[in-house]
């Protein structure tokens, strides 16, 4: 038995299973669920069983590229509402765990070698260890760094999975109303009849009247002398027409002010045309606009609304086409199959999975955080791999689509490639903590260690004041900013079975990268007093 669990392979699935199990265990309807990995890991590590770092670098890329890859296309508008509120939220975190390595240094007579070492072990910052080594050219900053990791891995874990319980938060109601800011922010679509009372409307077309470009409302149905017609740009409308607009509530109420007052009389579909959702899955057609596909020319289709991630989007000529959008066509019966062949609507090619974007996304990541950059000539600052992946998946995924290539993946497969990344990643980083937990302790004594233990626990306490009471920040989105705060992507992992929302994805993506630049900038601050 010995002897088998002495193979990595074997004794890494070992770990996972025991870890999984353990996770479902609950104390006082607390469990550790997945994060209980590292904790197995931790005790196999501390007996000399250890997982090649090659599965850690392999977990790694493919959790954090299945993060950004789903929180890509909510991370850019997210990061312009909310940015500035995110990474003021980390930076304070960053910087007060700064001040507090001083402080603790100066209490508790730390050589400021060490000191800042112990600092990027607290916030688990490789890069900001290897500014440390180039500001001090000290080995106690290595020291240092392997004293206060291992609780630097494990404090985050610990605070993330015990905040909402000692807060009392329920997580249901924090995911609900993360889901409603994005409708409130995503204006929501409707649809309403007007009696056109506008005389300088009477007989003209609807492309004369260019009403949508006027309003950002679309007229997707007319009703003249009781017959009902689906609209083309040539059709006219004359006064006591009655007209369906669709768009959201202040684009219907521009219409109102310009055609007329609400009417509740329903207008029936005209003879002869269907109204049917139709789902994207052409990737022919993906990063496509809506102008450029030009339905009304083609097959006298029109598209009254776009449903993205479960938001209503109202469309315009510029409107570009997503892999897995649906769209909300008014066609004839005989035009729409053209349309869905067009369009793909094919829901099994959605659930397919392409490993070639997958693999390539990953090696863009790879190589964007080999790129150094130069800042103002104090140090150079690299993405590293974490950084690197991270940032290629938001990007690919905000891009759609580059040539044949869709970035995007089924939720199937991101959940599958994420959980297993996530699992292979806590067994490795967890049987090298352990390796040198005991040793460390018997070297340096309890002092450093408890040191090490502050610096993790007092910048989360920082982060979260100053998100829930300052600004109050959404609870789920406040996780994803301690974690990427702290730099502490098994942090992530622990959260990430809290809940199905995507909130601590999103925040984890917009603060990781500054945080990494913040941790830097506060080693040299450090390193030079």
């Amino acid at each position: 038995m010995i002897n088998l669990i002495s193979q990595n392979y074997i004794a890494l699935f070992l770990i996972i299973a025991l870890g999984i199990i353990v996770g479902h265990v609950k104390i006082k309807g607390i469990s550790l669920d997945v994060s209980a990995v590292i904790f197995v890991a931790l005790i196999f590590g501390h007996y000399g069983v250890i997982i090649p770092d090659d599965f850690s670098k392999i977990g790694i890329v493919l959790f954090i590229f299945t993060i950004g890859i789903q929180a890509g296309p909510g991370f850019f508008e997210s990061f312009r509402r909310h940015g500035r509120q995110f990474i003021a939220t980390a930076v304070l975190l960053i910087a007060g765990g700064a001040a507090f390595t001083v402080l603790l240094a100066f209490v508790f007579h730390l050589d400021f070698n060490i000191a800042v070492g112990l600092y990027n072990g607290a916030l688990t910052s490789t890069p900001g260890l290897a500014a440390a080594i180039d500001s001090t050219n000290s080995p106690l900053a290595s020291i240092g760094y392997g004293v206060a990791y291992p609780f630097g891995v494990i404090g985050v874990i610990l605070f993330v999975r015990l905040l909402p319980k000692v807060m009392k938060v329920n997580l249901e109601k924090a995911a609900a109303d993360f889901q409603q800011q994005i409708f409130a922010d995503s204006p929501q679509i409707a649809n309403e009849n007007y009696i056109v009372e506008n005389p300088n409307l009477d007989g003209k077309t609807i492309e004369e009247l260019n009403l949508r470009t006027m309003t950002g409302a679309s007229i997707s149905r007319v009703m003249h002398d009781n017959v009902a017609v689906t609209p083309t740009p040539k059709t006219k409308i004359y006064l006591g027409d009655l007209v369906k607009a669709v768009g959201a509530k202040d684009a219907l109420e521009n219409l109102m002010l310009l055609v007329g007052k609400k009417s509740g009389q329903r207008i029936p579909l005209s003879k002869g045309y269907e109204v049917q959702w139709v789902l994207v899955t052409n990737k022919a057609i993906v990063n496509r606009s809506l102008s450029k596909l030009n339905l009304m020319a083609n097959y006298n289709a029109t598209v009254t609304r776009i449903r993205r991630s479960g938001i209503d989007i109202s469309p315009n000529s510029r409107s570009l086409l997503r892999f897995g959008d649906k769209l909300m066509i008014a066609c004839d019966r005989e035009n729409m199959n053209q349309v869905t062949q067009l369009l793909g609507n094919n829901v099994k090619k959605l659930s397919e999975t392409d490993f070639l974007p997958i693999a390539l996304g990953i090696v863009i990541g790879v190589l964007l955080g080999q790129v150094s950059i130069p800042i103002f000539n104090l140090f150079t600052f690299r993405l590293g791999l974490t950084g690197g992946v991270l940032t290629a998946a938001l990007i690919l995924s905000r891009i759609g689509k580059t040539g044949p290539i869709v970035w995007t993946m089924s939720g199937s497969a991101n959940q599958l490639l994420r959980t297993l990344g996530l699992l292979f990643f806590l067994s490795a980083v967890g049987t090298n903590a352990g390796a040198r937990l005991a040793d460390t302790f018997a070297q340096f004594g309890p002092k450093l260690f408890l040191v090490g233990a502050l610096l993790t626990l007092l910048p989360m306490m920082i982060g979260t004041f100053v998100g829930l009471a300052v600004f109050k920040i959404n609870f789920l989105t406040l996780l994803g900013i301690l974690t990427g705060g702290m730099t502490s992507t098994p942090g992530l992992a622990a959260v990430d079975p809290m809940s199905e929302c995507n909130a601590p994805h999103i925040a984890y993506a917009t603060v990781y990268p500054v945080a990494l630049v913040a941790i830097i900038i506060c080693t040299q601050i450090i390193a030079r007093l």
